[in-house]
């Protein structure tokens, strides 16, 4: 290729990649400084980040002075960066979550765009059309209902969605689909895996493994099972010569160890115990927090659960995964009466593109079939799989040439969605308790204040009343608390309306009292609130 030509090629890929980052970066962060911390989670992990900057530990995570064994550290790593970036807020809390979606985005654009064609075409034709479904998939990734609700949101889930991604892409390479769209790849017998493949899939697989852990435990490992799962259909002698699996394995754990030592020998082995036989065991064989079945009847009832809720999960192109599923079975027999009939003895491009089709449904599926056992669930935990059905349903349309649904659809959902983050956050902020409380009393809280709660120990009430206050939250009682405001020094107590008017009927003239309505999410009851601070 002459030495313009590459040079242009390379602008427009740098081109693409910037605009589709900075696109999908403003889509996600849009509203996030306008809607306050959702409990429980949300707060939790704001806190914790803010906590290790505090503390000048970035090993053991805590919150509210108490260590919190429930997740890894990666999303705490990405908060606190943030933090030094823009301080502590809402949206400084959010933003990591938006990088990495959009990080994601660019992997499916990447790795869509090597897919070969579906059709037997020119080696121009297939470039683009290969770009067409890196572009599409992005797309369709990023305008799902599930992606735009957790890119917004202040977990970990996004962290794992992207190197659960960059793993599968890699894993695909060293098995050797030859997803370069030329003229060459496109009569390659499919089965000719001998072909070197560049080392740096490989470092690519495992890193991406390891910090899949470090974003949220064992989970991120499963696309280990993918490999797993398409080594036992191939049949392929050389797959495991070009994993090397015990290599690979060993320098997986190696970077997780360069965290998970450290942080077992400050927990004494309690990050283990609770992070994982709790948090991850646990959540296997028992319903935590309410998220699941409480007896064996309705977790069998619940089995199905996923294969509903994708249809809200992935909306809006979930209306198309019938339709996907009637076109990814027929060309599959299809495409396998071509490769009896011939090409020279060669495999046509359909028969290549079920094949990918199959490691790409491979994936969903595990991922599926995990969370389907797991006694506990949420819907968003199935999450890592949407990329590789965006995937799947680019190359449909691509082939299809299904462009006027694709537009339509597209801009619909991309209005809606930012329709609902402008509008939809100033509107409901004023029901978040804690928020309201903290932006009533603000000019009166003092860094040296005790606090402390009754019937409300959210985790929003640390995050938000953190930010001015250097104490911690106290769990008080009826019993307590007059004993707790009694005391010498700055404190206040957040506590029920009812009960404030009782323990507080009089008051000194320099107390304050604020009041509020709201409504406890994570409980799902309406709150009638009152914070009561003593100044002195």
């Amino acid at each position: 290729m002459p030495a313009a030509i590459l040079r242009a090629h390379v602008k427009s890929a740098i081109r693409n990649f910037a605009l589709l980052f900075v696109g999908c970066v403003i889509f996600h962060v849009i509203g996030t400084w306008n809607l306050p911390l959702i409990d429980r989670d949300e707060p939790r992990f704001a806190e914790a980040s803010r906590e290790m900057i505090e503390r000048g530990d970035y090993i053991v995570p805590y919150f509210n002075n108490q260590v919190r064994l429930d997740k890894p550290p990666l999303a705490y790593w990405a908060q606190v960066a943030s933090y030094h970036i823009f301080g502590e807020s809402d949206f400084a809390a959010r933003f990591p979550s938006a990088v990495a979606a959009a990080l994601t985005a660019l992997t499916i654009f990447a790795w869509g765009s090597r897919f070969p064609s579906l059709q037997r075409v020119s080696a121009s034709k297939a470039r683009d059309n290969g770009a067409r479904v890196g572009w599409w998939a992005a797309i369709i990734f990023t305008l799902s209902l599930q992606t735009f609700l957790h890119a917004k949101a202040a977990v970990a889930d996004m962290w794992l969605v992207l190197f659960m991604t960059l793993a599968h892409w890699a894993g695909y390479e060293l098995i050797g689909f030859c997803s370069r769209p030329t003229a060459a790849s496109t009569i390659q017998r499919f089965n000719d895996l001998t072909i070197r493949r560049p080392r740096q899939w490989w470092w690519m697989f495992y890193a991406s493994l390891a910090f899949a852990f470090l974003a949220k435990g064992p989970i991120g490992w499963t696309p280990l099972a993918t490999v797993a799962a398409t080594k036992f259909f191939l049949r392929d002698a050389h797959l495991a010569r070009r994993f090397k699996f015990v290599r690979g394995i060993l320098f997986m754990l190696a970077i997780v160890a360069l965290w998970g030592v450290p942080a077992l020998i400050q927990t004494h082995g309690e990050f283990f115990l609770i992070g994982i036989g709790r948090h991850v065991v646990g959540r296997s064989f028992v319903t935590m927090e309410g998220h699941g079945a409480s007896s064996l009847g309705m977790y069998l009832l619940l089995l199905p659960f996923y294969f509903v809720t994708v249809f809200i999960s992935f909306f809006p192109w979930s209306i198309k995964l019938p339709w996907l599923i009637q076109r990814l079975w027929r060309p599959t027999k299809a495409g396998i009466i071509r490769l009896r009939q011939g090409y020279g003895g060669q495999a046509d491009p359909g028969y290549k593109g079920n094949k990918i089709d199959n490691y790409l449904l491979a994936g969903v599926a595990i991922i599926f079939i995990i969370f389907t056992l797991v006694k506990t669930k949420l819907p968003h935990y199935t999450l890592p799989a949407f990329s590789l059905l965006a995937l799947l349903l680019a190359r449909r349309f691509a082939a299809e040439n299904a462009t006027h649904f694709f537009r339509n659809c597209a801009l619909a959902s991309a209005s809606v969605y930012l329709a609902i983050a402008m509008v939809i956050p100033p509107l409901v902020a004023r029901v978040f308790p804690a928020h309201q409380l903290f932006q009533q009393s603000r000019i009166y809280l003092q860094p040296d204040m005790q606090f402390g709660s009754i019937d409300f120990q959210e985790p929003s009430l640390v995050w938000y009343f953190r930010s001015r206050v250097h104490g911690f939250l106290m769990p008080l009682n009826n019993r307590r608390t007059a004993e707790f405001m009694g005391r010498s020094g700055p404190r206040f107590v957040v506590l029920p309306t009812s009960m404030a008017r009782t323990l507080f009927a009089e008051y000194p003239e320099n107390w304050k009292m604020f009041s509020t309505r709201g409504f406890n999410i994570a409980k799902g009851k309406r709150l009638d609130l009152t914070l009561v601070l003593k100044p002195e």
